[in-house]
């Protein structure tokens, strides 16, 4: 009698659950697993830090053809504007001279000049008659991307300097999972994380300056994080799908964010051309017409 009167206790107890779908025993589901990459290179922090440096001691000028797309976000207002792509052509030579210059899709008329020497920086915007004048970083944030348009970030991205003499840095081993949408898998992207700080003039604190991060397949950068001097994150660079150009390896896409600015740029490189002569008036703007209005930026 007391066994069946247990057994009719369990099966009271069993019945909700049988009802509403639970189990009392586990259950085995199959997970998506991320595929590995088939070449995984590994290197010292010293090996690595050389890497860059040699990459960076290597490069005196590049002479780039791109197509350009800017997007300008107002995340408080929940709005994005994206400018049309147009065709750009981009100077660099070391150690920071640049010139950015773009004309506007089909007609092919100019649409803006940018030259900067490291120190100051003209733009200078034929459609408005207008000439903006003043330091190569931006210094004082604006509401216009075209007064936010400076050489500095642009040279930045562009090329990832090697460390200077009084960089600290250190290095961790990471992995990121990540999902193709088109082949609809995940796979791993093993990396290094090269974080370089600086100390602050007449003190031992230390602040960030970069973290270059390259994936293991081929040891070459692929996120870039920049940070102004009070340590806020002011640049992000994202390098992808490297390719040979005349036997120079380049990312055929480079993606710029200013999270301060809220401003992405996003350049898709179709030729790159390292270590060809680029001369002095290769980095002027001789085409102002007298009497355009100059506006001073900071």
């Amino acid at each position: 009698m007391r066994d069946r009167c247990r057994l009719a206790s369990a099966g009271a107890l069993l019945l909700p659950l049988l009802l509403t779908g639970c189990s009392l025993f586990p259950t085995t589901r199959k997970l998506p697993v991320p595929k590995a990459p088939l070449i995984t290179q590994a290197a010292t922090p010293e090996e690595l830090v050389a890497r860059l440096n040699k990459r960076w001691d290597a490069l005196n000028t590049l002479n780039a053809t791109v197509e350009i797309q800017a997007t300008k976000s107002k995340t408080k207002e929940g709005v994005a504007t994206d400018s049309p792509t147009f065709r750009g052509i981009i100077f660099v030579r070391k150690p920071e001279m640049l010139r950015v210059y773009g004309r506007v899709p089909v007609i092919g008329t100019e649409m803006f000049d940018m030259v900067g020497d490291g120190k100051n920086f003209t733009l200078y915007i034929p459609h408005y008659s207008k000439v903006y004048k003043g330091s190569y970083d931006v210094t004082n944030k604006s509401d216009s991307m075209a007064e936010n348009m400076r050489p500095g970030f642009f040279f930045d991205a562009l090329v990832v300097r090697g460390l200077q003499p009084d960089d600290f840095y250190s290095v961790s081993a990471d992995s990121e999972t990540l999902e193709d949408a088109a082949k609809k898998h995940l796979y791993t992207v093993p990396e290094y994380v090269l974080s370089i700080t600086r100390r602050q003039p007449g003190s031992q604190k230390e602040t960030p300056v970069r973290v270059v991060t390259f994936t293991r397949d081929n040891l070459l950068p692929y996120q870039q994080d920049i940070y102004d001097s009070a340590g806020n994150l002011e640049t992000q660079v994202f390098y992808s799908a490297y390719q040979d150009f005349g036997g120079s390896d380049y990312p055929s896409t480079v993606t710029i964010k200013r999270p301060l600015e809220e401003i992405q740029i996003v350049l898709t490189i179709e030729s790159v051309k390292e270590n060809q002569p680029l001369a002095d008036d290769q980095f002027q703007i001789n085409n102002i017409p007298a009497g355009t209005p100059v506006q001073k930026l900071d």
